[in-house]
């Protein structure tokens, strides 16, 4: 009789852990296929971005901080967060070989990207926009976007013209780790707005410096006088305008939402 007993509660506490323990539990499965299923999710974003402040505006959402939008896919893989939410050809950058994630075909949000200087200067602000108008009509910034973005696209930099006088320097505050719009590659800053930054420095007869720094630390450069302006894929918000001013667009482009291939 004890035997018997013995042996029917193994039984029942081995069904028991079957149903319950944590190891033969299947992992719960985050299904998003739209903007409306993050609610109450975990979302990765790029401390100080256009999407990490959108995220903070979605009901019951865990927002969570990373460095570099590279860090936040990770963490996704990792199955760390449900969701990230950044732009969208950085988004193809990133997951460009991974087999795991997947980018919604929905915008989460439509945005147009700028060059911040510092408030008040009119004179700076006027220049950077009749150069931005020149290299949009004689289509340099064209020729630019063909060598980053679209199809195939060579990573061929902007050869600086050489009959150009020069006096002083421009000094670009950035955040070499977005690309296609700036990142490192075999130890030097390149990209979509480094180019367009030569391309306005050739413009103003000016020689290009560049400062790499944390995304959220770019508008405080410039509102401080540190750096001239602020190139970084930088979006027009409230928020920024109250610290730094800033031109014309030179590039349209899309929040999207990364998330497992699940």
């Amino acid at each position: 009789m004890k035997r018997t007993l013995s042996l029917l509660s193994a039984f029942i506490l081995t069904a028991s852990c079957l149903n319950g323990c944590g190891l033969n539990q299947e992992e719960e499965v985050v299904n998003i296929t739209n903007a409306d299923d993050l609610q109450g999710k975990s979302i990765g974003t790029q401390i100080g971005t256009t999407g990490y402040i959108l995220a903070n505006d979605i009901k019951e959402a865990k927002v969570e901080k990373y460095k570099d939008g590279s860090s936040a896919v990770k963490a996704l893989e990792e199955k760390k967060i449900d969701a990230v939410i950044i732009d969208e050809l950085t988004a193809k950058e990133l997951i460009n070989n991974s087999q795991n994630l997947k980018i919604l075909s929905d915008p989460f949000n439509e945005e147009e990207y700028a060059i911040a200087y510092k408030k008040g200067n009119t004179e700076l602000g006027e220049k950077l926009d009749s150069a931005i108008d020149k290299l949009k009509n004689d289509s340099t910034l064209d020729d630019i976007s063909k060598h980053w973005i679209g199809n195939n696209p060579d990573h061929q930099s902007y050869t600086p013209k050489s009959d150009v006088h020069r006096n002083g320097t421009l000094v670009m505050a950035t955040n070499a780790e977005f690309p296609p719009y700036e990142s490192v590659e075999q130890g030097e800053i390149v990209g979509f707005d480094v180019d367009m930054a030569m391309a306005i420095c050739d413009e103003l007869g000016m020689e290009l410096k560049i400062k790499d720094m944390d995304f959220n630390a770019v508008i405080t450069s410039v509102n401080l006088g540190e750096s001239d302006i602020g190139i970084a894929g930088i979006s027009v918000t409230p928020e920024r305008s109250e610290n730094v001013d800033f031109t014309q667009s030179y590039a349209v482009s899309s929040q999207v939402i990364i998330v497992r291939s699940e």
